[in-house]
């Protein structure tokens, strides 16, 4: 039987990461595309030759590593860098993701991606989507308090991923993580795995 493969997004802030440490408990495998994305760009990645020949040797820090901030600045001031960078990474994202998957060895994976959209060929990829929602002024606050980011800064960020509703659209399931509890959270992930566990049983079956 082929192994449920789930896809995870949310905006920034949303507290997806939370979500997918709880699927984690639950048995779920995870590949972390944007911890895939670090890797890639991280001193010695495969990503940065490719890096430094579409945007210039200054785009590696001293570290040896991408300058994120650099980077970012770049691709929020132009719309053509971000699609050439997306363009350069997202493929060997999607590689090794896959690589990854395969590791599972039957077990349940869950993808957790913050740019899946309707358009993404992680929609194709995945059998469920869940969607990690909440209003924009927690996003903000989450994201401040955790990384010191400017609520303007912040708000950049959330103005070029997918809209909230858009999101929402294309999700199997929305876990609205606005004023819950931890202890509130958890029950609802795990509520919904159950519920998610219960229909690949059922699918096999027919199968």
């Amino acid at each position: 039987m082929k192994p449920l493969h789930i896809g995870l997004t949310g905006g920034i802030g949303s507290g997806k990461s939370t979500v997918a440490t709880m699927l984690v408990a639950c048995g779920v495998v995870l590949v972390d595309t944007d911890a895939i994305a670090h890797a890639l760009t991280a001193p010695g990645g495969a990503a940065l030759p490719a890096l430094a020949r579409a945007f210039g040797p200054e785009i590696i820090g001293t570290d040896g590593a991408m300058d994120r901030a650099r980077m970012r600045t770049l691709a929020f001031g132009d719309a053509s860098v971000r699609q050439r960078l997306e363009a350069l990474l997202h493929p060997m994202i999607g590689e090794e993701a896959q690589r990854q998957a395969t590791l599972a060895h039957g077990q349940p994976v869950i993808f957790d991606v913050p740019l899946l959209t309707a358009a993404s060929p992680w929609r194709r990829r995945v059998e469920r989507l869940l969607v990690v929602d909440c209003g924009e002024d927690t996003q903000v606050q989450r994201v401040m308090q955790r990384s010191g980011w400017s609520a303007e800064q912040v708000r950049r960020v959330i103005a070029q991923q997918a809209p909230r509703a858009e999101r929402r659209a294309i999700a199997d399931a929305v876990i609205f993580n606005d004023g819950l509890s931890h202890e509130a959270l958890q029950a609802q992930v795990q509520t919904l795995w159950q519920h998610w566990s219960r229909l690949s049983r059922g699918r096999s079956t027919v199968l």
